[in-house]
């Protein structure tokens, strides 16, 4: 079993309900969940005047390839109502695959770990609530060092629903 992070974001809607669902599916289609991080408020980061939004790590652990766990999300997202019509476009949920274990992965619309997860506090956020000690494979730092170093100063908050 490959030990998976995904990242789920919203900021259309019901956010938490559509994180929630996507929670769902995942389970449904992929592997329970095993880990659950906060949710944090986030500002739209790359485009400033889109609504804010809900952010959260799940882990996983799951014998799914990476491929196959990508067309699964995608789907979830398309169930869910996602439209890709611009470029960090306002979303009602977007999951992105952060780690598929130590793997490297660069394929064509596969890039694993997350290329930019290291410069997103919205991102280190959450995954540090729940793999502090993951240490990323292209850095061979841990999340909570990368998170340290963040030169991001985007506004990240936690909730507590």
């Amino acid at each position: 079993m490959i030990d998976v992070y995904l990242l789920l974001g919203s900021n259309l809607g019901d956010r938490k309900l559509f994180m929630d669902e996507a929670i769902r599916y995942i389970e449904a289609d992929i592997a329970p969940v095993i880990k659950i991080s906060p949710v944090y408020e986030t500002q739209a980061w790359g485009k400033s005047d889109a609504p804010d939004y809900l952010n959260q790590v799940i882990f996983l652990k799951s014998d799914i390839p990476a491929q196959d766990v990508l067309k699964k999300i995608l789907n979830i997202e398309l169930i869910l109502g996602r439209k890709r019509d611009e470029k960090w476009g306002s979303r009602t949920i977007d999951i992105d695959i952060l780690f598929y274990g130590s793997d490297i992965i660069s394929e064509d619309g596969l890039q694993v770990p997350h290329p930019e997860l290291h410069k997103r506090r919205f991102t280190l956020e959450p995954l540090s609530d729940i793999a502090p000690d993951l240490i990323h494979p292209d850095y061979n730092k841990t999340i909570l060092q990368l998170k340290n170093e963040l030169r991001d100063n985007l506004i990240v908050k936690k909730l507590y629903f």
